[in-house]
């Protein structure tokens, strides 16, 4: 235990789902954590619910002032941080002819410009020496239906973690990026059961995974546990990417 005792750490959309379960095992391993989330309600009860060594920013990556909102309290409360999960991201599926610029930039300026600023404006604050954690997905090798624009954008996510690892490199600030399969999260909680069973029915090791199962490899790649590996995509995903 303890794996990250006197880490500094920020996780966006840390609210609920993987983010949530991700603070929730990063203040037992020893971090005082930093979340973001767009809906304050929450945000406040996920803060009450972790207890101690957490503080919540209101906030959504994809607008820069809130960024910079969100690193000023981190600098004013702890002046440094050491582990960035980079998790806020939105999931949405439209078929080919029915993409609009709408949904592209919405799902452009979150998954990819969002991540971009928050890793960014992270920098100054950054301990040399520290972890960068994306979150990507297996759909950005995988060619499924209604996915593409969704898909684009966790393919820049893992080109963004190769770049930077060689960007970051005179820091030793190491840049990896997680790919998670389908996980048991809030927003399955409205998907029919048989699509369930029909998604569930493509995971090689037969179940969806859980949001802990996501926490554990994050906590493995912001720990020393992980102090020779950067620039990889860990995929969590019950086998689906890689059969």
């Amino acid at each position: 235990m303890e794996k990250l005792k006197g880490k500094v750490a920020v996780i966006t959309g840390g609210s609920s789902g993987i983010g949530l379960a991700t603070v929730k095992r990063f203040v037992e391993e020893g971090a005082y954590v930093f979340i973001t989330g767009r809906r304050q309600a929450e945000l406040d009860a996920a803060v009450r619910e972790i207890g101690a060594n957490v503080a919540g920013v209101q906030g959504d990556v994809a607008n820069l002032a809130d960024l910079d909102r969100l690193y000023a309290t981190v600098g004013r409360q702890k002046g440094r941080m050491d582990v960035l999960f980079a998790n806020a991201g939105v999931v949405e599926f439209v078929p080919l002819s029915s993409i609009t610029e709408e949904h592209f930039d919405r799902v452009f300026n979150i998954n990819v410009r969002g991540v971009l600023f928050t890793v960014q404006k992270a920098l100054p604050l950054f301990n040399d020496g520290g972890s960068i954690i994306l979150t990507s997905s297996g759909v950005s090798i995988k060619g499924f239906a209604a996915a593409s624009v969704y898909s684009a954008t966790k393919a820049a996510v893992r080109s963004f973690a190769r770049c930077w690892t060689t960007d970051l490199k005179e820091r030793r600030i190491r840049v990896n990026v997680i790919s998670p399969g389908p996980i048991e999260t809030p927003m399955f909680a409205q998907v029919p059961q048989e699509e369930i069973a029909r998604i569930t029915s493509t995971v090689p090791m037969g179940r969806m995974g859980k949001p802990d199962e996501i926490a554990s490899a994050a906590v493995f790649l912001a720990s020393d546990d992980s102090s020779y590996v950067t620039g990889i995509e860990l995929f969590v995903d019950g086998g689906v990417a890689q059969v």
